[in-house]
């Protein structure tokens, strides 16, 4: 039976993964810890020793680099191992964009289910950062420009893109869009299907 005395060791073992966690939650977004303390506030000593496991992280802190991130709080700190593989999405909303994480454990490729709003007025803004991007439109439509092409996604059409390419997708509407994707360095590969912007 554990005891009152056994909770320190198993404080102390969920704090010192934090660091390895989060080192790996950041190289799988491509990003550097420079971008990272623009992003969030903190300082590239904070965050060199948070990732390296000499300065104990606070809540404050976690709540900054979940954010940064988009992954829910307790992905930082480790869920408890249960036996369930099921994975229960926790919703995180940014931008306007309903993100359900469908894979657990940092690292790696992750997957989610997005939700876009109808924005049929907005304009590209291309951008361009780390990475790797595979997308699947479940329902409605999602708009992709992607350098020169711009492309509009119907429902059961997938594209993906190294994102060092100048991108922006937005929905269209009239409706929400439902996308599933995939973020990691690497990505799927699969066939990828999209039709030109005003072709029948």
């Amino acid at each position: 039976m554990r005891g009152v005395d056994d909770e320190p060791d198993e404080l102390d073992g969920v704090l010192n993964a934090v660091g390895p966690r989060l080192r790996s939650l950041r190289q799988r977004r491509g990003a550097t810890q420079a971008q990272l303390s623009r992003a969030t506030g903190i300082s590239i000593s904070t965050l060199s020793r948070l990732e390296s496991g000499q300065r104990r992280p606070t809540l404050e802190l976690l709540l900054l680099l979940a954010r940064a991130h988009q992954v829910p709080l307790d992905e930082l700190i480790g869920s408890p191992v249960t036996g369930d593989p099921r994975v229960h999405p926790k919703p995180v909303v940014r931008n306007g964009v309903t993100f359900l994480p469908l894979t657990r454990r940092p690292g790696g490729l992750q997957a989610y289910k997005q939700i876009f709003p109808p924005r049929p007025s907005a304009e590209p803004a291309q951008q361009v950062h780390e990475g790797y991007e595979w997308l699947y439109v479940l329902s409605g439509r999602m708009r992709l420009v992607l350098g020169d092409h711009d492309v509009v996604l119907m429902p059961g059409e997938v594209a993906e893109f190294d994102t060092h390419v100048p991108h922006w997708f937005n929905n269209p509407g009239p409706g929400p869009a439902e996308v599933l994707s995939l973020y990691g360095p690497q990505g799927e590969r699969l066939h990828v299907r999209a039709r030109p912007a005003g072709s029948g």
